[in-house]
């Protein structure tokens, strides 16, 4: 039987949106966990990272959750702040046409600023355990109606020391809710945390794709330390990247080739943990959106980046940890497409190669350097592909955003206007019903509403001359 996410019994919103970003078929992890996720059933899932699990939650969590409820009733933590935000686009364009409202909550980012987006209605909180944790401890997320958790990535919560604020997160929350674990690897800390906090979760492993040979050439070079640069000139020449993350091992070591590539006048930017985080937002639009072909960055970059067609991943340093080996690989090949991994490894990191061949569980082959003619062949079409940008797909959301303008109107909560007045009121034009109507973000001030399926321009003209609960307010389209 083919499967198809209208089999899960799934709302037309629901399915809307996800026609409009492109999902017909469900992927193993969203096939298994998604029936499940429905019956409200605790659920340990041990995936890769690039499986569609975000989905496999998303869905579910889109689905479940009550429009008209204003406290939040799903929490996710995520290890990083990228998947933070990747997260929150993703139930936002998931929940789309049910106006399910996402809020990322972070550290280097102003606490005040989230504690006025958590007074809103917000039906999902996405965030950083540490962040989390503080806005439980001064009252300000609430968890009166939390029925679902999930937390994601938990290995790598492990590994950067986030989980003890992962337990005093779960100590605080209703014991009457549904948790999702997913997790790369499933070391004892993972299973005492799902022992100790779970009701007889179901286990489910899908089997680790994202890291065969089936979609991804592995490869490795042998090089001296002071060789590595001159072969990554080389490699990249021959090799001809559309899109290539570059990782280093260090913050220096990013800046410093970054800043090489940079000079030979390589369409070029970097990605690191010392950035601060607008900057790391910013670079990551950018090389979404096509601005330039080589990313250079260190392991950070590894998680949160969900870029659809990065041709090569070049490993300059390796990796210290085995696992991130498999986590920088998988930024190549999503999506069903194909990609090549190519590592540098020096004559000491012998021991290194073999640590993560033993945990991939197959031997990456050996190749030699590209031969000067080689290079020199390769140089002219090498060249011209630098000139260009590199071709961009269409972004998923853009599909789906396309039918949506954005309205801006300057009242608020200080005019007592609610989500209900806008919808009762935009409603009421002719032509334009509830189902039209997207999210709404209300302010003290001003407010946000999106108008869906092509009816913004028809609406903002209506709603010059349109009271809202009895006040006459400005409209224009938002700012992008």
């Amino acid at each position: 039987m083919n499967v198809d996410f209208k089999n899960y019994g799934l709302g037309k919103d629901i399915l809307k949106a996800l026609a409009g970003l492109g999902y017909h078929t469900p992927t193993d992890v969203q096939d298994q966990v998604i029936p499940h996720a429905l019956t409200n059933k605790d659920l340990v899932v041990k995936s890769q990272t690039g499986s569609g699990k975000t989905a496999s939650f998303g869905i579910p969590i889109c689905e479940k959750v009550s429009w008209e409820e204003n406290k939040p009733q799903a929490l996710i933590l995520t290890p990083t702040r990228e998947l933070a935000a990747q997260i929150k686009e993703d139930i936002t364009n998931i929940g789309r046409f049910k106006r399910i409202k996402a809020t990322a909550v972070y550290g280097k980012q102003p606490f005040h600023r989230q504690k006025l987006e958590l007074k809103q209605k917000s039906h999902v909180v996405v965030g950083t355990p540490g962040r989390v944790l503080d806005h439980l401890e001064k009252g300000t997320l609430s968890t009166q109606k939390l029925d679902y958790l999930v937390i994601d990535e938990a290995d790598e919560m492990l590994n950067m020391g986030f989980i003890d604020q992962v337990e005093a997160i779960i100590q605080k929350l209703p014991e009457e809710r549904a948790t999702y674990l997913f997790s790369a690897t499933l070391p004892e800390d993972i299973e005492e945390l799902s022992r100790h906090y779970m009701r007889q979760p179901l286990r489910i492993e899908i089997e680790a794709d994202g890291i065969t040979t089936d979609n991804i050439d592995h490869s490795y070079i042998n090089v001296p330390e002071e060789d590595k640069l001159s072969l990554l000139r080389k490699i990249t020449t021959v090799e001809n990247p559309d899109r290539c993350i570059i990782f280093c091992r260090t913050q220096e070591r990013v800046n410093q080739i970054m800043g090489e590539l940079d000079r030979i006048h390589y369409p070029v930017d970097k990605l690191h943990g010392g950035m601060i985080q607008e900057d790391r937002f910013e670079v990551m639009d950018d090389f979404k959106e096509g601005k330039f072909r080589y990313l250079v960055a260190t392991d950070v970059a590894a998680r949160g980046i969900d870029v659809e067609n990065i041709t090569h991943v070049i490993n300059f340093d390796m990796p210290v940890e085995k696992e991130s080996y498999v986590h920088r690989t998988g930024r190549t090949a999503r999506a069903g497409r194909s990609g090549r991994a190519i590592s540098f490894v020096t004559p000491n990191e012998g021991e290194l190669l073999e640590s993560v061949q033993g945990y991939i569980g197959f031997s990456i082959r050996e190749v030699d350097p590209p031969s000067n003619q080689a290079v020199a062949k390769a140089n002219v079409d090498f060249k011209e592909k630098l000139e260009k940008s590199p071709a961009v797909e269409n972004d998923r959301k853009t599909h789906l955003n396309k039918d949506i303008m954005k309205l801006y109107f300057n009242g608020g909560k200080k005019k007592k206007i609610r989500a209900v007045d806008f919808v009762g009121t935009i409603s009421k034009i002719e032509g334009v019903s509830a189902e039209d109507i997207g999210i709404i973000t209300i302010q003290e001030n001003f407010s946000y509403v999106e108008i869906l399926n092509g009816k913004g321009p028809h609406v903002l003209q209506t709603m010059q001359h349109t009271p809202v609960k009895g006040k006459k307010l400005k409209v224009h389209e938002a700012r992008k």
